[in-house]
């Protein structure tokens, strides 16, 4: 965490929606990174309450959309791979059906979960920033291997507000996407031969991200 961002956590901590009392609820726009910028962010975003903790549900949604459309993009005029199909596939899972503040199975969080957003919402814009330079290099195997990050954040961001809504790990969603794409190319039987570096790779992946999230549930 850079010392911009640990101090805005610090003034985030003290200084809560009632304009400072200790203890209180600290500002949501204090926890989100400003990249340097001198404009606020409630200035960027007159359309937010950024009192009101669930307002971090909006900023998630948003900016894993726009990083799913980037990354549409990249891939649109060629055959998708497996995982770049399944990257995109895990992003709509986590989008789907996305609530509003008050929606149906929303709750509010505690203090310690609160800061466990935040954290999310850090490493999510960490990850952005890497997709971002990604996309400038071309890289769209990187690209695809960073949104599975940013929509991990995402989705544990959404977990923790709509705990009862059914989120699929990346696994799962990876094993049908890769029969899909078996079957899509003609590869009736893909293990006939001996496994690849890469497929054994991805697979030892899949199993240590899938017990990982299964730890977290």
């Amino acid at each position: 965490m850079s010392e911009a961002n640990e101090a805005n956590m610090r003034n985030g901590a003290d200084a809560g929606e009632d304009g400072g009392q200790m203890g209180a609820k600290p500002s949501v726009a204090a926890g989100l990174p400003n990249d340097g910028m001198s404009t606020p962010v409630e200035e960027l975003r007159p359309d937010m309450n950024f009192s009101n903790p669930r307002c971090v549900m909006k900023i998630a949604s948003e900016r894993l959309s726009i990083v799913r459309y980037v990354f549409l993009v990249q891939i649109e005029d060629g055959i998708a791979t497996a995982p770049q199909r399944a990257s995109l596939e895990y992003a709509d899972a986590v989008l789907i059906g996305w609530p509003e503040e008050d929606g149906e199975g929303v709750v509010d969080v505690d203090d310690e979960q609160f800061e466990t957003v935040r954290r999310h919402m850090e490493l999510m814009e960490e990850y952005i920033a890497k997709f971002t330079a990604f996309e400038r290099a071309g890289d769209v195997d990187d690209m695809t291997d960073t949104l599975i990050r940013i929509t991990e954040h995402v989705a544990e961001v959404r977990r923790l507000y709509q705990p009862d809504f059914p989120l699929p790990t990346f696994a799962e969603i990876r094993r049908v996407v890769q029969d899909e794409w078996d079957e899509d190319m003609g590869k009736i039987d893909p293990k006939d031969g001996s496994p690849t570096a890469e497929e054994i790779e991805r697979e030892r992946d899949d199993q240590d991200r899938e017990a990982q999230q299964g730890e977290r549930a």
